[in-house]
């Protein structure tokens, strides 16, 4: 879904709002717009119809100019090869080859491209890296090296490749009229972002156990990938004796391995949290008010369409999907795990 299409869908909603509820004021606070702007896009919807609901944007582009097409992939390509390179390093670098751009239009083409920060040249680099398998110069491993520092002296989450960690939480959804109180058990592959989201009535190790034998571990073994870890928070439904704890028994008899975030710290589990932020905004907020649910079969028959929109069709900014959906990384980086996997069984045999 483009940005346009976006800006569409979010002001139809907002008429559509107004409309159910036969009370502008109501819908704008609901949804955050004033109403000026909602008679407005009225106005705009009804001249013109749904493309009139578009940003016209005052600032165009002016392509004349731009700097020449060569030029402007020798910026993205340096971008890659010398990630820790700042913009005036770039310009003088180019001018050495006869390519002449300012600092200024090296910043320019990084932001069309997305680069315009060193974490972001070196996201591009990691993903290209792990996707076509290229030969890091010296340059770039010092990059890397100094980001994978970083990233061990603020706790984030290190992954070689699908199914090496899980990321599993309990997310509260909300209460349902004769049903009561409603769970989800979320999982995503930290590498590819893959996510999965079951809802219950209750949280115990028994529905967080449910979630990996229904969803889960089926996934992983008709990709034949095998899902090694598993990282949770230290809450009752994760955590207990295995020999009367049915989601620590789970994960021994399918022989994965369980980690544990740091006691009252959340954010070490940070991928599941910005998931649940994502899902209750694009989705829970929005369909609890188009629908009155009766029953979980109901929800979750929404949320499943959702979730599969999410895998296969929403662009992701995670750190190796680069703008590709979840599903499409995953098939992109298969391979990274399957190389894994023949380089164990060659130590074993050998």
């Amino acid at each position: 879904m483009t940005k346009d299409q976006k800006i569409i869908k979010n002001r139809l909603g907002l008429l559509e709002l107004a409309k159910q509820l036969g009370n502008v004021s109501q819908a704008c606070k609901i949804l955050g717009y004033s109403r000026d702007s909602f008679y407005r896009y009225k106005e705009l919807h009804e001249t013109g119809g749904e493309a009139a609901l578009a940003d016209i944007s005052k600032k165009k582009p002016i392509v004349k100019n731009r700097v020449e097409p060569e030029i402007e992939e020798a910026v993205v390509q340096l971008a890659i090869d010398q990630p820790a390179w700042g913009q005036v390093r770039v310009s003088n670098e180019l001018r050495k080859r006869s390519k002449f751009i300012s600092p200024g239009g090296v910043r320019s083409v990084w932001l069309r491209h997305d680069l315009e920060v060193f974490k972001k040249r070196l996201k591009a680099l990691e993903a290209k890296v792990a996707q076509e398998g290229i030969v890091l110069t010296e340059d770039q491993v010092a990059a890397m090296e100094r980001a994978k520092q970083e990233k061990e002296a603020h706790g984030q989450i290190e992954t070689e490749h699908p199914g090496y960690l899980g990321s599993q939480d309990t997310f509260y959804v909300g209460t349902l009229k004769g049903v009561g109180r409603i769970y989800q058990q979320t999982f995503i592959d930290t590498y590819t972002r893959v996510a999965f989201a079951k809802l219950y009535d209750r949280k115990n190790a028994l529905v967080a156990a449910d979630t990996l034998n229904d969803r889960v571990v089926p996934f992983f073994e008709e990709e034949g990938i095998p899902l090694l870890r598993i990282l949770t928070d230290r809450g009752t439904e994760y955590c207990g004796n295995r020999e009367h704890h049915e989601y620590q028994l789970f994960l021994a008899i399918e022989d994965i391995d369980h980690t544990k975030t740091k006691a009252r710290s959340p954010q070490t589990n940070g991928i599941c949290e910005r998931f649940h932020k994502t899902i209750l905004q694009e989705f829970y907020q929005i369909t609890f008010r188009k629908k009155i649910y009766q029953t979980v079969e109901e929800l979750q028959a929404d949320l499943d369409e959702w979730i599969a929109y999410y895998n296969q069709e929403r662009p992701h900014s995670g750190r190796y999907c680069y703008g590709k959906t979840p599903t499409q990384t995953f098939q992109d980086s298969k391979h990274l795990a399957e190389e894994k996997m023949l380089d164990s069984t060659l130590q074993t045999v050998s």
